[in-house]
């Protein structure tokens, strides 16, 4: 068995209009929802053994205020990755890690939700994930796989999911 975190970037500075996407940084929401996810990743009790990121500067910063280590490596291809792509990139970063923690984007991480879990393992964390993967959100899947290029459709178990505001109210849904 593998386990797989996925760690969404925190809620990004729209009012950076003269950046690129990919140099867009958080406003003071993501940063506070980037410390708080952090906080709980580190408290939910898995070590994790390889982080790899994508190096969008908002991605940069949400791992820079959760402080979760390890060390991030980056990788272009996390950039607003497919649900193909990020499989590659775990099958080819993972190693011999027993959990990789991946950091990146949507709609590829959401995505991966329907990827990874088979109708039979659909639970309430499920229905929860699949309605929406917000920024700074981190789901934890249990992989029925012995090496990470077994990673295919349908091979996990969504066993965690927390959002932001599932911490914190204060950072609910703005209406």
């Amino acid at each position: 068995m593998k386990i797989l975190g996925l760690l969404r970037h925190a809620k990004s500075d729209w009012g950076q209009s003269d950046k690129r996407d990919f140099d867009r940084g958080l406003n003071e929401r993501g940063l506070k929802g980037a410390r708080l996810i952090g906080e709980h990743i580190r408290d939910h009790g898995v070590k994790w053994d390889r982080l790899v990121a994508s190096p969008a500067e908002r991605v940069k910063l949400t791992l820079q205020e959760a402080a979760i280590g390890p060390e991030p490596e980056w990788d272009r291809r996390l950039y607003l990755a497919s649900t193909e792509t990020i499989c590659e990139v775990a099958s080819e970063m993972g190693g011999d890690a027993d959990t990789l923690l991946l950091a990146g984007h949507n709609p590829g991480f959401g995505d991966m939700v329907f990827e990874l879990v088979a109708p039979k393992n659909e639970n309430d964390l499920f229905d929860e994930a699949k309605v929406k993967f917000p920024t700074a959100a981190f789901a934890v899947f249990e992989l029925d796989i012995d090496d990470w290029s077994d990673l295919s459709e349908g091979c996990g178990k969504l066993v965690h999911f927390a959002r932001p505001r599932d911490l914190d109210a204060d950072l609910g849904p703005e209406y």
